[in-house]
């Protein structure tokens, strides 16, 4: 086999890489972009040139021979900022864990090692490839030796040998060392002469073949140029000097040490863990050669049958327990799509099965509040089931959930990512299980074996979690979160999925109709505005007839031309007539395009219902989102909005009953900040904006207007989310100084609130996060950063999280209580729908008035606050009725 050395510039590639990236930080604060593109940069290095050795050299702080030649070597460079410096040691011992060699010496830079160490290897055969940011390496290139320059950050690189140089340049790889001797390099600081640049330089060097020999034959140089070089010979020669890479440095290289070895992956992955870089142990065997073991995440995979079955039934009920996983084709929500079941005891032996007959079988297991269910993402098991007319019941523990209320701000909850921050060992994705895209294929296309290793390591992974997980809500004091609401919440998620809201088609229908003839008007009178037909979507079109047809002043420019978004087309409202026929233009095409043509492309066929999925795991503050379709996000500040509402309808027979907790984040803000003001506005029953109002600007409650409530309101809601003036000025469209006298007259009067504001922002600095009244935990690395911007971002998250997480807390509580009361009591009615802090009962006529008054009594005592919560309630056929 061919010896390929790989030889790293590592503070230029570790440089590279944090500027390239966003700020990332870890929950307690320390920076990690570095060493996270570092080290992404490494695996492609190794992945795509399969090096047989490999090393990373370093500068050292101490001075080289080049600042003892040139004083102002490298003198206008800053110093290296504290975020990365605080990533250089520990990136150092992430390499050394790697077991990838590493280079420093005092008195020379990288340059240096590299120059010495590729010439040498190339005296011993070896296949040299260089990985740097600076040009000034590619000096070194040969036939044996290539330079791979680092491009658009890091995630590309740009390929260099001895032949593309002289393509490029006209110069050997060598000459180049003579053209920085005459045009000098601004990034080190060298001068070379002054008013010679490359196109010069290159010219003079291709003539004279090297700086020594144009120095001797200056007679031969006309005019200016030559003037310029001989009042600079010297500084020249420096010059070429300074950029000169050293070949034959005293080291000895051991070229056996630098041999690609093997690590123990434990270990690394440990250390990717620290640094919250759970996303890249899968990658920690790419192109590299490791010492990890047979992974830990295995099981004995077994067929379960007739046979097998009352044996494990009695190990389970022995224990108490069990852990299992569904695997479902792509289908109707009411079919049975199960295409395979496997349950465990322990995670040791999982047994599988996909017949139908003998799931239902397991009705009775599945059903059982006294056997737990341990597993990952349960409400995926809960809504398989339910075509099988089994509710699944007794989830007492789900290790995705878990991990979202350990890590909040996580990005990545899937069973391989939990599996890589645990464990030592990897599991397939279910992307790499049934594909993507054009590769893409259904569960009963893979053969089964595939399947029962896919879910038997799930299982064992989740067997093996489980205890490390709950000691961690143990120590972050959790437990009646995960246990009493989040769990509880599975099953109520999963009912209001498998239920779905029923939606009337002959409206949306109607609404598409009537969306389809305003917008064909609005179109109309767009181009009659315009004087001519144009493409009202295209921007480049648009912002033609705005800003040169019709010369309406420029907001602002993008690179492809005039931007045309919706804030400048709110600084031109009021200039012309077609503004605001284009804002309410794209306001109705978005509207007709994803909710009514969007619900109406995944109404189910079978139900005449959509089944939103509700994800418990998304946002971090805790609240509930929803997809396919988006609840949520129905818009409703428009009336054309509004109208939406009127296709989700209640069965026959039934009525929504809509109970929305009022100011919910204003009362647990009041319960929090135990102000006495906002308190006793609550306790009074009176209208907290205009008693704001009334403190805020000094007049009594019963001469508050409506500009003065309006603002109070403005004030009150943008102090939960620590609003500046500037922001608050932008709300209200009045001066900074007017907004900044607004807050600050608040503060001065709700002392406990300042009060609060200061004393949250300082327990997130000293602890790295902020907690809500049940402990939800949510980091807040943001607070710690030295960007201001970010800093900023950081502490009104801090102010925010307990009030909003608090919030949706209550909420959940709420909902589980809900649910449990309805079907406690014996009612048909079912809970359908959570948006914000508002929950739907698709309430049978006969049942309505137990239905509101458990909704009342539920969501008013979901939490025993300093406050009441208080709850408005209403009914209707349709959702736009209940408003």
């Amino acid at each position: 086999m061919s010896k390929r050395l790989v030889i790293i510039d590592g503070n230029s590639l570790v440089n590279r890489a944090f500027y390239a990236l966003p700020e990332l930080m870890t929950k307690d604060g320390r920076h990690t972009n570095a060493i996270y593109g570092f080290t992404t940069m490494l695996f492609k290095l190794l992945e795509n040139y399969a090096p047989t050795h490999i090393s990373v050299a370093f500068d050292l702080k101490a001075p080289t021979f080049r600042h003892t030649e040139y004083g102002d070597y490298k003198a206008h460079r800053k110093g290296m900022p504290n975020e990365l410096r605080e990533q250089m040691e520990p990136l150092k011992r992430l390499i050394d864990a790697m077991k990838i060699h590493r280079l420093e010496l005092e008195g020379f830079e990288a340059d240096d090692i590299i120059g010495t160490v590729s010439k040498e290897a190339e005296a011993e055969g070896f296949e040299v490839l260089i990985v740097t940011g600076d040009k000034d390496a590619l000096q070194l290139t040969s036939d044996k030796i290539r330079v791979l320059i680092t491009k658009k950050g890091i995630s590309e690189l740009e390929e260099y040998d001895a032949d593309r140089i002289i393509a490029d340049y006209g110069l050997a790889p060598l000459q180049l060392i003579d053209l920085k001797g005459l045009m000098g390099d601004k990034s080190d600081n060298i001068p070379g002469v002054p008013g010679i640049g490359e196109k010069t330089g290159i010219k003079l060097v291709k003539e004279f073949g090297s700086l020594e020999n144009l120095l001797n034959n200056l007679e031969e140089v006309k005019g200016s140029i030559r003037q310029k070089i001989e009042e600079n010979v010297q500084m020249a020669m420096v010059s070429k000097r300074l950029a000169t890479i050293v070949t034959h440095m005293p080291i000895e290289i051991e070229f056996d040490s630098l041999l690609l070895e093997d690590f123990d992956f434990k270990e690394v992955s440990m250390m990717f863990a620290d640094f919250e870089f759970t996303s890249l142990i899968k990658k920690l065997g790419a192109g590299h050669h490791t010492e990890q073991p047979e992974t830990e995440i295995k099981s004995e995979n077994l067929k379960l049958d007739m046979d097998s079955l009352p044996a494990l039934l009695e190990q389970i009920s022995g224990q108490g327990h069990m852990y299992f996983k569904c695997i479902s084709k792509k289908g109707n929500i009411v079919d049975k799509n199960i295409v395979l079941l496997s349950l465990t005891a322990d995670g040791s032996k999982v047994y599988h099965t996909g017949d139908e007959a003998l799931i239902e079988r397991l009705g009775g297991l599945l059903e059982s509040e006294e056997v737990k269910k341990y597993g990952y993402n349960l409400k995926e098991e809960y809504v398989a089931l339910r075509p099988y007319g089994i509710n699944l019941k007794g989830m007492a523990f789900d290790i995705e959930v878990a991990e979202y209320l350990i890590d909040s701000a996580g990005s990545n909850y899937s069973h391989e990512s939990i599996a890589g921050k645990y464990l030592s060992g990897t599991l397939r994705s279910q992307e790499e299980l049934l594909g993507k895209g054009k590769t893409l294929r259904s569960a009963e296309a893979v053969d089964e074996a595939e399947l029962r290793e896919y879910t038997g390591g799930i299982l064992s992974m989740c067997a093996q979690v489980k205890p490390l997980q709950e000691k961690k809500i143990v120590e972050c004091g959790m437990e009646r979160l995960l246990y009493e609401v989040e769990m509880p919440l599975v099953e109520v998620l999963g009912s209001m999925e498998y239920e779905g809201i029923l939606v009337d088609q002959n409206i949306l229908m109607q609404l598409r109709e009537e969306f389809s003839l305003t917008i064909a008007k609005l179109e109309e009178d767009i181009h009659r505005f315009a004087g001519e037909e144009f493409n009202i979507n295209s921007p480049k079109q648009l912002g033609v007839i705005l800003f040169e047809k019709l010369n309406l002043p420029v907001v602002k420019k993008t690179k492809t031309g005039y931007s045309t978004d919706a804030q400048v087309l709110e600084k031109l409202s009021g200039m012309h007539e077609i503004i605001d026929l284009i804002t309410e233009y794209r306001q109705l095409v978005k509207l007709k395009s994803t909710y009514v043509d969007g619900l109406l492309g995944i109404v189910n066929g079978k139900t005449g219902r959509v089944h939103s999925t509700f994800n418990q795991t998304i946002t971090t503050t805790g609240r509930i989102s929803s997809t396919e379709p988006n609840m949520q996000n129905i818009p409703v500040r428009l009336e054309v909005g509004r109208k939406l509402r009127r296709v989700f309808v209640a069965k026959e027979g039934c009525l929504f009953a809509d109970a929305d907790y009022s100011q919910i984040e204003l009362r647990i803000m009041a319960h929090i900040c135990d102000d006495e003001k906002l308190k006793d506005a609550f306790m009074k029953g009176q209208d907290v904006h205009t008693r704001t109002a009334s403190e805020v600007f000094g007049v009594p409650i019963e001469e508050v207007d409506k500009t003065m409530r309006n603002a109070a309101k403005a004030v009150n809601f943008g102090i939960i989310y620590g609003i500046s003036d500037f922001g608050l000025s932008k709300n209200l469209n009045i001066p900074v100084k007017e907004a900044k006298t607004y807050i600050d007259s608040y503060l001065s009067r709700y002392s406990g609130v300042k009060q609060y504001m200061e004393s949250i922002v300082e327990y997130a600095l000293e602890n790295g996060y902020v907690s809500t009244l049940l402990n939800r935990r949510r980091y807040i690395p943001e607070v710690k950063s030295n960007n201001a911007i970010i800093k900023n971002l950081g502490k009104r998250l801090a102010m925010n999280t307990p009030i909003q997480g608090s919030a949706a807390d209550v909420i959940k509580i709420a909902m589980v209580n809900v649910f449990r009361r309805l079907k406690a009591e014996g009612l048909n009615s079912k809970l359908i729908l959570q948006v914000h802090d508002e929950l739907i009962v698709e309430a049978y006529e006969n049942e309505q008035s137990k239905v509101e008054a458990i909704l009342r009594e539920e969501m008013e005592n979901a939490m025993k606050l300093s406050v009441p919560l208080d709850v408005d309630l209403s009914s209707g056929k349709s959702w736009y009725d209940t408003k």
